[in-house]
């Protein structure tokens, strides 16, 4: 194996989902209409790149919507789901919400369907222009004994503004001697 794509190959061995004290799945996109319960998603094979199509794709892909059902995703992969894929999900899978990632989010996160799901966007001002705060979940060690009604009070969030542009800051002129 070639020790220069070693690190692209360890991405295709994380998992793809995490489910955080028994409540809270974790992931980089959103659901996947083949995809209806944990056994499902711990069943992928992942060791692989991420697929263009299927279960693997929409996990990374897809996205909450206001829509009622599946609907097509606008990003060309992936699907959109609404409040009821959120709801029946979690209820098959004794989970309190959904965590993710994957959508640009102006104050850093952003909870929809009635707080089932939250996307956190970790990347203030994004690719230097978007003006977006990122933000972080802090869940506390209490939430393992907490209920369904009760776990938002166990999730803090920190939010974060981009760091101050460096102006002084400047490109060398001269090329280094190691690069040569």
């Amino acid at each position: 194996m070639n020790r220069a794509r070693l690190p692209k190959y360890t991405f295709d061995y994380l998992p793809m989902t995490a489910v955080v004290a028994d409540k809270i799945f974790c992931l980089h996109g959103g659901l996947s209409p083949s995809i209806d319960t944990l056994d499902h998603a711990r069943n992928l094979d992942r060791v692989q790149e991420v697929p263009h199509e299927g279960p693997m794709c929409d996990l990374v892909w897809s996205d909450p919507d206001d829509r009622v059902g599946w609907g097509i995703s606008p990003r060309g992969a992936g699907y959109t789901f609404g409040q009821d894929i959120t709801e029946q999900f979690t209820h098959i899978n004794g989970l309190s919400f959904i965590a993710r990632a994957h959508q640009l989010v102006m104050e850093g996160y952003q909870w929809q369907h009635n707080k089932s799901v939250v996307t956190i966007f970790s990347a203030p001002n994004y690719c230097y222009r978007c003006g977006n705060q990122a933000a972080i979940m802090e869940i506390d060690d209490s939430v393992e004994s907490c209920s369904k009604e009760t776990i938002h009070d166990h999730c803090r969030f920190s939010q974060f503004d981009p760091a101050p542009r460096d102006e002084s800051w400047h490109k060398s002129p001269r090329t280094p001697d190691y690069f040569l």
